[in-house]
């Protein structure tokens, strides 16, 4: 059977649709090349706004200087272990809570999701989360970061939803074959869920590696900082002389600053642009599989 031939609107239609994507992505891409050229371009040219399209001057003194500070390394060990322990016990916790809730035959399902759901148009506010993580000693420790979003209610609700999907006649032909409710969920509902699980990995990892309102609110030691707090102080406070050697290179602050702070947000989120790609399948895929319908 032959193609089916397009018509003039159709070929018009692509080529706009094409046109906006490119747009789209131009506007997403240059501000992150914009600021690695800037990163890695001479301080002197910087000042002068010299700098454009290209680099000017190539210098990686700014990347040296972040290296070399005692801060940026061990705020970035910092982050990575946030992010680890916290994507961990927030993927956990959210399949252990979505899973009994997408059972009809657990009692009491519609409650529980009302009083979860809930919190997502209605919170305490920081105040009264603050005294909680206070009042349970947690407060300038690890656990401050990662146990108060233990779980987010909408990922929540996209894990449970998929869970929903899953076919009732699995479910059935492992009770009758003797398997009980913690067989079913770790040899069928979750091999079953990889892509919603990956989605979820990437959604809460994400979440962590950006976060640095939890820390300026809940540490008060410099070094239990993450990088994105160190990094926010630097360019909203211009605490650029807290890296170790900027103050010596090209022989002015003024200059470096620039570079640096650029520096510091190329190196913090090229982590996440790393791994994106890999698991981008999963992400749509789990996006699809775990969309709400009707």
């Amino acid at each position: 059977m032959g193609t089916k031939r397009k018509t003039t609107g159709d070929i018009i239609f692509t080529i706009c649709n094409y046109l906006i994507l490119t747009v789209c992505c131009l506007l997403v891409i240059f501000p992150i090349y914009y600021m690695f050229i800037i990163s890695i371009s001479e301080g002197y040219a910087v000042l002068r706004g010299e700098v454009k399209w290209f680099p000017v001057g190539f210098d990686l003194s700014a990347y040296k200087a972040v290296l070399a500070s005692p801060d940026i390394p061990k705020a970035y060990a910092n982050t990575i272990i946030y992010t680890v322990i916290g994507t961990f016990i927030n993927v956990l916790m959210t399949a252990l809570c979505a899973y009994p809730l997408s059972r009809k035959k657990f009692y009491g399902r519609n409650v529980f999701s009302f009083m979860i759901i809930f919190t997502m148009f209605f919170d305490a506010g920081m105040i009264a989360n603050f005294m909680v993580v206070s009042s349970l000693h947690l407060y300038n420790t690890i656990w401050a970061i990662v146990l108060p979003g233990a779980i987010n209610a909408w990922y929540m609700v996209i894990m449970r939803t998929f869970f929903q999907q899953l076919p009732e006649e699995l479910y059935e032909s492992a009770y009758l074959d003797g398997a009980g409710d913690f067989i079913v969920f770790t040899r069928i509902a979750l091999p079953l869920s990889v892509p919603t699980i990956m989605t979820m990995v990437l959604f809460y990892a994400v979440g962590h590696w950006n976060s640095w309102f939890n820390a300026l609110i809940y540490l008060d030691d410099k070094v239990k900082y993450p990088v994105q707090l160190i990094m926010r102080n630097i360019v909203l406070s211009g605490e650029t002389a807290a890296i170790s050697g900027a103050a010596s290179v090209a022989g002015d602050v003024g200059i470096i600053a620039t570079n640096i702070k650029y520096a510091v947000v190329f190196v913090t989120m090229l982590p996440i642009l790393m791994v994106y790609p890999f698991i981008q399948k999963y992400f749509v895929k789990g996006i699809l599989v775990g969309a709400l319908k009707g």
